[in-house]
């Protein structure tokens, strides 16, 4: 379950390198419309001067936002401007360096602005901005995963991105993809130069999506510029490249094999694992929390705890349905774990995973609707597909690609990695992990309400620089709130087998954040990390594989599922506790959702003194 803005499982370092750098004099404006801050709320009008500073700083950020999307050709992708498609950001040291200078003035601009002085919602902004400038800085400079990452490097995203997004005719959008496939060899020539001590786990990770790459780059693209209405000389010069780019991304992942295998003899490559000090920082610059990364750990073990009781109390209620001539096990865990494993076998065939999952989105779209809990828009289309083999390799089987705040209409995609490459076994496994109520849980989470719902509405907000600074704990964290607000409106009939399997599903959300923060700052080993997901969040073996995997691979992330979901319910529950019988859920909901995708701390700043 992962949000991905139309990137693969871990960001490409094209866009990494697209959102880690802005650097250049102020271009000629865009034809599309202006960025408009949201200066809702403000109360009374500003004193002259303050009117002056506001609006100083309204077009300051509008300027440097122009600036970084005009400069950083894949973010403008992924946010839905197309003007400079044709280029591709190289990620040498000359862009570094670029970096750090623009950083710097950038960061000494905004401290020219009191943030006292600036309305709540344009202070937030600054405080996007100056955390983005800042979480910049550290990324290049301590983070470096630039030296240590080889799957930061991959050219499929962009071009992926393209292709399947009909904002042009099919042989403008070939030729642009025929000028990004012509700098692949200076691109990858970059990658090579960078890649300093890697560790073995993403050196592997960068073989298998590079793979999937060529894939991209093979005989349906082929055959797809044939059949195309471009000029004869235009498809020859067409292939000649795309056989260029494709020998140059063979030879990459020839030397990232050598080099794999060099580690493993030597035994020599990178720890996986980060460390508190960079733990702490990724988590403040990513996350955005009103918490540590120590105190939301703390909390999980904590909740883990407590969803122990509440499905120990309803495993109790339903033990004489399922066995009723068994004596239940002493130990809790064993119970709960015992009638899970029973429940699970009740889930859909193989063949049938992806179209089981078409049939429940309007089924979800429905029963928001009956029960008013949120304003939808079904002019936004969501497309099931299956995840396009450039972005497997993650660990992650589910994750939805929206549009950027600039094409809000284009599709959003719903990925569903196929079980094509499991043998009988895993599929089993991966089916009892996804049974008959956690993918229900799951399609809430991916598409209604979650993922998909929170984003059509994030994409339609007025103040961009919140949706263009995507903060993912509000993002996961909406998406997993969304599943427990479901159940409460009545989605699964308040069914005991419903909230127990919730209460596995949550389990998952709860020991990511316990498993990401212990491995990576305590050392937790793997076979510690699988005791807990396959005996404390009774998880499939499968399953938990492949979030071992998922934890090798990525930091901090893990955690920002947890984490946005418990400042949101938190926040919910103050806002119903203050405002009694005048608090309206569709209200709440609508309200909260019209704020972007700001960090969660900066929408409850904006909504407590609000009347909902």
């Amino acid at each position: 379950m992962r949000f991905s803005y139309l990137t693969p499982g871990l960001l490409p370092f094209v866009l990494l390198t697209a959102i880690l750098s802005a650097c250049s004099p102020a271009p000629a404006p865009m034809s599309e419309a202006p960025i408009t801050p949201d200066t809702a709320g403000t109360g009374a009008a500003p004193e002259p001067a303050q009117s002056l500073i506001i609006s100083e700083f309204a077009d300051y950020s509008e300027s440097l936002m122009r600036r970084m999307l005009e400069r950083n050709p894949e973010w403008s992708l992924y946010s839905g401007l197309y003007d400079n498609a044709h280029q591709v950001t190289l990620p040498d040291e000359t862009r570094r360096a670029e970096d750090l200078l623009f950083i710097d003035a950038e960061l000494a601009a905004l401290a020219q602005f009191d943030v006292t002085l600036l309305p709540a919602d344009l202070g937030i902004d600054h405080n996007l901005l100056n955390n983005r400038l800042e979480s910049m800085r550290w990324y290049l400079t301590e983070f470096k995963e630039w030296q240590w990452n080889p799957a930061s490097y991959n050219a499929a995203g962009p071009i992926g991105l393209i292709l399947n997004t009909p904002y042009a005719p099919e042989e403008d959008r070939l030729r642009t993809v025929m000028a990004r496939l012509e700098q692949v060899p200076a691109f990858y020539q970059a990658a090579r130069a960078n890649i300093i001590d890697p560790t073995a786990e993403h050196t592997e990770l960068a073989v298998t999506q590079n793979r999937g790459t060529l894939n991209l780059l093979g005989t349906s693209l082929q055959e797809r510029v044939s059949a195309s209405n471009l000029e004869r000389a235009e498809k020859e010069q067409f292939e000649q490249i795309r056989q260029n780019a494709i020998s140059t991304i063979e030879g990459f992942i020839t030397e990232l094999q050598t080099l794999s295998s060099d580690i493993d003899e030597r035994q020599s490559g990178r720890d996986f694992r980060i460390g508190a000090a960079l733990y702490e920082s990724k988590f403040a610059y990513d996350i955005q929390s009103g918490f540590t990364a120590l105190e939301m750990y703390e909390r999980a073990v904590a909740e883990k705890n407590r969803l122990h009781d509440n499905m120990d109390s309803i495993t109790t209620e339903l033990w004489p349905k399922y066995f009723a001539d068994q004596p239940m096990p002493q130990d809790r865990l064993d119970r709960i774990g015992q009638l899970i494993d029973h429940l699970s076998n009740q889930h859909i065939a193989r063949d049938e995973f992806i179209s089981e999952i078409e049939r429940q989105i309007p089924l979800l779209a429905t029963f928001v609707t009956e029960k008013d809990l949120l304003e939808q828009d079904p002019s936004r289309p969501l497309v099931v597909r299956a995840t396009p083999e450039y972005m497997r390799g993650s660990g992650a089987g589910a994750s939805v690609s929206a549009p950027g705040p600039f094409n809000p209409t284009a599709d959003t995609y719903y990925n569903v990695t196929p079980l094509d490459d499991y043998n009988d076994e895993q599929a089993a496994s991966y089916l009892r992990e996804y049974n008959h109520w956690v993918l229900q849980i799951l399609n809430i989470h991916e598409a209604i309400p979650g993922h998909y719902t929170q984003l059509v509405h994030g994409n339609k907000s007025t103040g961009l620089i919140k949706s263009l600074l995507r903060n993912g704990a509000m993002i996961e964290g909406w998406a997993v709130y969304s599943e427990r607000m479901m159940l409460e409106a009545g989605w699964g009939n308040q069914e005991p087998e419903m909230w127990l399997m919730y209460g596995k599903w949550n389990l998952r959300v709860v020991t990511n954040a316990i498993i990401d923060y212990a491995v990576h700052v305590r050392g937790m080993t793997q076979e510690q990390a699988m005791d807990m997901m396959l005996r404390e969040a009774f998880q499939e073996q499968t399953e938990a594989e492949n979030k071992w995997r998922r934890v090798k691979l990525s930091q901090v992330q893990l955690t920002s599922y947890f984490t946005g979901y418990a400042e949101i319910y938190d926040f919910r529950e103050q806002m119903k506790f203050q405002m009694g019988s005048a608090f309206d859920l569709k209200t709440f909901h609508n309200r909260f959702l019209s704020f972007g995708n700001a960090p969660v701390p900066a929408i409850i700043d904006l909504m407590a003194d609000s009347t909902l």
